[in-house]
């Protein structure tokens, strides 16, 4: 039977030669070997489907870790918890909380797998807060030989946080969590000029600060959320719909449907939209705070550039977009440097900003004209999100490259797992 994988949006698809679905390391293990011996490569991994890039596709084997998704121990006198691979965070998110734990900061998006998420470098916001992969303190994986590996430390985890896949299949991870916590998020619109002009002392100023900017605005909706030692008080019905359904995800459709029909409306669509969010308050769980529904469909590009780019690029980029018909606002958010060898947050404090487009619509120019402005900053790619660098164009970018290109050729010297995708990202020659 013909089995077709494609990624969140529909835009990334394959036919892969086996889609196996295994339930343990045995079986991972299994598929591997089985894939090398009738040649049915590369082998790639499926997480949740949500990255933008060709990551996942293969004409050779895919595994899917979906049924590989239990919490395996619970440390919580160390807050250390081992799970296997395909959990998703939200999943994860639950589970920690019946333990009294939660990761110390999430995205916006809580459908991926753990261990998809990692891999790309997937972040939230907080300006002394690492990316996810960032949390993980030891790993199993299964090599292109058929071992499996445990790893707790060295350039060999520093290389396998963030990844790609291109080491091999993650089928463990042991994180580090918090205490389970309680945040106040609080949303607001303001002017996009005041947010502009003290765009550094409100990233410093909250453990959790983001923005984000409709092209042809003057305004900017910033979140900020804090830890608070209070209960939980939930939304309401009536405000759970009309401010995480009505608004971001019916409103913001029928608005990039309006623009892809008539595009000269785009500008007083983007002002009607900005317009559209108002001040709101939230008191709830921290996963809860941290992720939100997202039922429109897109296409989207993430930069991590140095932090003191923020106040430069951000009306760089606005300006840009206004030349293209882009109705989706750009999002802002801060992540502090971590030692993942190819992190887009390696060594550096980090500004992301990403930019999207509605599912349909044009995307390649816009995120070029981005990119082009990223270059000027050697801003780096989230893994998982679309850009137009190689290899040649990103090794500079990384004083870990060579570290790391040594420990991809010591798990995968013979390039198992290494697709399109990867031979592009990473480069194709692995042996010397």
């Amino acid at each position: 039977m013909v089995r077709v994988w494609r990624n969140w949006t529909g835009e990334q698809v394959c036919i892969p030669a086996e889609v196996v679905q295994p339930a343990s390391t045995a079986e991972v293990v299994a598929a591997v070997s089985r894939a090398r011996e009738t040649g049915r490569l590369p082998v790639r991994v499926a997480g949740a489907g949500h990255s933008f890039t060709d990551a996942v596709l293969t004409e050779g084997t895919l595994l899917d870790l979906s049924r590989m998704s239990r919490v395996l121990d619970v440390d919580r006198a160390l807050g250390r918890v081992r799970v296997q691979a395909g959990i998703t965070l939200h999943a994860m998110s639950e589970a920690l909380l019946e333990h009294g734990l939660g990761f110390e900061n999430l995205g916006d998006i809580d459908v991926q797998s753990v261990a998809g998420a990692c891999a790309t470098g997937t972040h939230g916001t907080g300006a002394a807060l690492r990316n996810l992969s960032a949390n993980v303190v030891g790993m199993q994986l299964v090599c292109a030989d058929g071992t499996v590996r445990e790893l707790d430390g060295g350039d060999e985890l520093r290389a396998a946080r963030v990844s790609i896949g291109a080491l091999g299949v993650v089928t463990e991870l042991t994180l580090q969590c918090q205490p389970a916590f309680v945040l106040r998020g609080h949303d607001a619109p303001r002017p996009l000029s005041d947010v502009i002009a003290s765009l550094d002392s409100l990233a410093d100023g909250a453990r959790h600060f983001e923005m984000y900017v409709f092209p042809h605005s003057d305004l900017a909706l910033t979140r900020t959320n804090e830890i608070v030692d209070s209960p939980p008080r939930p939304p309401g019905r009536v405000d759970r719909f009309v401010n995480d359904i009505l608004v971001p995800n019916v409103g913001l459709r029928a608005a990039c449907e309006v623009g892809r029909r008539v595009p000269r409306a785009i500008p007083a669509i983007d002002r009607f939209m900005a317009r559209a969010f108002s001040e709101r308050v939230r008191v709830d769980r921290s996963h809860r705070i941290f992720a939100s529904p997202r039922y429109v469909r897109f296409t989207e590009m993430e930069q991590a550039f140095p932090r003191e780019a923020a106040s430069v690029v951000v009306p760089q980029i606005k300006a840009a977009l206004e030349r293209y018909p882009v109705v989706f606002p750009i999002e802002v958010r801060f992540v502090a440097g971590d030692d993942a060898l190819i992190s887009p947050a390696a060594g550096r404090d980090s500004v992301y900003v990403a930019v999207h487009n509605f599912r349909g619509m044009p995307w390649e120019a816009p995120f070029r004209a981005v990119q082009e402005i990223g270059d000027a900053w050697q801003a780096r790619p989230h893994w998982g999100k679309r850009h137009f660098h190689t290899a040649a164009t990103l090794a500079p970018r990384y004083e870990a490259w060579e570290t790391f290109a040594d420990v991809r050729r010591s798990f995968d010297p013979t390039g198992t797992f290494a697709n399109a995708y990867v031979k592009r990202v990473l480069g194709g020659e692995l042996s010397r």
